[in-house]
């Protein structure tokens, strides 16, 4: 049985989990006919049956509530080379969309020029745990770009895949 004391600090938890290499995305929505969206490094998929996904935006951001009121949203996986896009919908505040082009996908939300990926959802259910949400989205169209990289995050820095380091070894 835990007494749930810890034997490490934040900086410590963020290291170690730092050493996870996540792609990232852009989840965007239209909120009262204007686009909003935001950079998340924690999004994963959560079910087959339903197609289900799952983000976790921080309970400080002020994106993610106009994203919660639009009830649906776009999920964009990032390019490789596409950093100035992530950085550009990382910060807070300003115009994010500033030169972004994009085009509605099946939600409305808007599915980003030039990315790996995109999956458009409704907001099918979210949860507060910790200091973030854990927002799930019913799958309703995906879409992906063949022959094209992701844009990964590890240990603090962007990262691309090597191609030609592939091991070519397939999970069961």
């Amino acid at each position: 049985m835990s007494d749930n004391t810890i034997d490490f600090d934040a900086a410590q938890f963020r290291r170690v989990i730092g050493g996870f290499a996540s792609g990232i995305v852009v989840v965007t929505a239209l909120h009262e006919g204007e686009p909003v969206g935001l950079t998340m490094q924690s999004f994963f998929s959560l079910s087959l049956d339903p197609p289900l996904i799952a983000f976790s935006p921080a309970l400080t951001s002020t994106s993610y509530p106009r994203i919660r009121e639009a009830g649906a949203f776009t999920v964009n996986i990032l390019e490789a080379g596409q950093e100035a896009l992530c950085n550009q919908f990382a910060r807070s505040g300003g115009d994010k969309w500033r030169g972004v082009a994009w085009e509605p996908g099946t939600t409305g939300a808007p599915r980003l020029e030039g990315v790996l990926a995109t999956i458009d959802c409704d907001l099918e259910n979210e949860f507060v745990t910790g200091d973030h949400y854990l927002t799930v989205g019913r799958v309703r169209s995906l879409h992906a770009t063949p022959g094209l990289h992701p844009l990964l995050y590890f240990n603090g820095t962007y990262r691309r895949l090597h191609p030609h380091q592939e091991l070519g070894v397939r999970s069961a």
